[in-house]
């Protein structure tokens, strides 16, 4: 036997019916705070010290990348001997 039961309610009516604690207020003062505190990060911010910091580490990667390309390009042309 089965036994299904449809509860139309909003979400502040759950939380009631359950005894949960209401914590809208809170909520919206922690997202106004992040909110506030991620503009002052991105102020603060330099689009050329960001790409300082993240270019050459990408660009290395791609070096290294075509480095060992080039290497097995060579040991294949050598007969499968590794350089």
């Amino acid at each position: 036997m089965k036994f299904t039961i449809n509860i139309d309610c909003t979400p502040a009516e759950a939380r009631a019916f359950l005894g949960l604690p209401n914590v809208e207020a809170m909520q919206e003062k922690l997202i106004a705070e992040i909110e506030k505190q991620m503009v002052a990060n991105i102020k603060s911010m330099d689009p050329e010290a960001i790409f300082k910091t993240w270019l050459p580490a990408s660009l290395q990667g791609v070096e290294q990348m075509q480095k060992m390309f080039w290497d097995q390009l060579a040991g294949a042309a050598k007969g499968g001997k590794k350089a």
